[in-house]
């Protein structure tokens, strides 16, 4: 697409794709972005600056969005030669399967999986004659991948693969047998609310909300009532993290009193969610922990049997995580700092996870009035942080920052401070 001074914009291009009425909604630019590799500012001086010249990222980004090579003006790389340097750039083939499946299945496969995936290949090429249980579970399996990469890598390395499985099953949903079409539809609604909670974790809330939509939507679609309560339960998680206290409460309510049945374990993780909201709008601590113990009651009822759709994340140890934001909210951070070390002593959590409430623990210390403590929990929350590119958890150290300014002089704050500082 040429811009007004007759030069050839890849910008205009990526635009064009991204506002396409074949997406039935606009792609928002910060999911755009993560697909090119960029942040949204960049993506955005490239729609509306000059004419990207770069003949590298000019490949990079057709080959990202699949674009055919005879609507192009530059000549793409033999395709079995990108696939082996995309491959061979990672050392782990999730890239190169995330590529094969935004080809539509057309691009060589990753290295020793080509008789797994000719059968899915066949599939995408031809979904209401291929399209069965077996490519289902084959689908399934890349998001129970992706969900264990996010605790331990984060969601920067997560999100490829599960943005190609969202990606598939939203082209070929209209495509399959009516009676695989709820089936396909539900594993959708599965992906994008967990690529909604990637977001979440790269502190990308307009993003994620886009995702939640569209996973509500799919579970409506497949008649999946329980996560369309579940999803209600997700966004009432992502309220509290920019202090909605009504949203979160009333979210709560809805995710736990819809017209659905949820399994014992997300009925305790409910009511946990409704005790933080009460917390959060200054009910007595009483309410709290009434709340909080019908939560542990429900806990202990739960039946792995029932935990098919939703797995068993919800633990003894999230129940505790999770009261501890309920005591620090009800103002009671001492007590929410005994049961963050509680968990974070026992090593069974990620690392992304265990940076994420080592984080909330420093919180709750510099609340207690503990600021050298503080500090140095802190400074390691944000060394896994970085780590694991979670924007959430440094967002948590900047709480603690705050709550820390009475003791901004002392030492060791100081040279939290310092960590905190971008690096050159």
């Amino acid at each position: 697409m040429r811009d007004a001074c007759g030069t050839w914009h890849m910008g205009r291009v990526i635009y064009a794709y991204r506002t396409h009425p074949f997406h039935i909604r606009q792609l928002p630019q910060e999911l755009m972005a993560t697909w090119l590799g960029l942040t949204q500012a960049q993506l955005s001086r490239i729609e509306k600056g000059p004419a990207p010249e770069q003949l590298s990222k000019l490949i990079r980004w057709a080959e990202a969005l699949g674009i055919p090579h005879e609507l192009l003006w530059f000549k793409l790389p033999d395709s079995d030669a990108a696939s082996t340097v995309a491959t061979s750039s990672t050392g782990d083939d999730a890239v190169a399967l995330a590529q094969w499946l935004t080809s539509n299945g057309t691009s060589p496969p990753p290295p020793n999986r080509g008789e797994e995936l000719a059968r899915v290949g066949r599939a995408l090429d031809d979904a209401r004659r291929y399209f069965d249980g077996s490519v289902m579970e084959f689908f399934r399996t890349q998001l129970v991948r992706c969900k264990t990469d996010d605790g331990f890598l984060g969601p920067a390395e997560a999100l490829p693969l599960t943005l190609a499985v969202i990606g598939a099953i939203r082209r070929h949903s209209r495509d399959v047998q009516p009676e695989v079409r709820r089936q396909l539809l539900a594993l959708g609604a599965d992906g994008a609310e967990f690529a909604g909670w990637l977001y979440r974790d790269l502190h990308d809330p307009l993003t994620a909300t886009f995702l939640y939509d569209r996973a509500m939507e799919w579970a409506q679609a497949a008649g999946s009532l329980p996560m369309q309560g579940y999803i209600l339960l997700k966004k009432s998680q992502m309220a509290y993290e920019t202090r909605d206290s009504g949203t979160v409460l009333t979210l709560a309510q809805a995710a736990g009193g819809g017209p659905w049945q949820l399994p014992m374990r997300v009925k305790a993780e409910a009511v946990q969610q409704e005790a933080l909201g009460l917390a959060m709008i200054g009910e007595p601590a009483s309410v709290v922990d009434h709340h909080l113990g019908e939560a542990e009651k429900l806990l202990a009822q739960a039946d792995r049997d029932d935990d098919h759709l939703f797995g068993t994340y919800f633990t003894n140890d999230t129940l505790l995580l999770r009261s501890a934001s309920c005591y620090t909210e009800a103002g009671k951070p001492r007590r929410s700092s005994q049961l963050y070390t509680t968990v974070l002593d026992s090593g069974r959590l990620s690392k992304r996870d265990q940076g994420f409430f080592s984080a909330r623990q420093a919180h709750a210390l510099a609340l207690s009035g503990e600021p050298d403590e503080a500090a140095d929990l802190a400074t390691k929350a944000i060394a896994v942080a970085r780590e694991t590119h979670s924007e959430r958890t440094m967002n948590v150290v900047l709480e603690v920052m705050r709550a820390l300014e009475p003791w901004r002089t002392r030492t060791r704050v100081r040279a939290l401070v310092g960590v905190l500082r971008p690096r050159g």
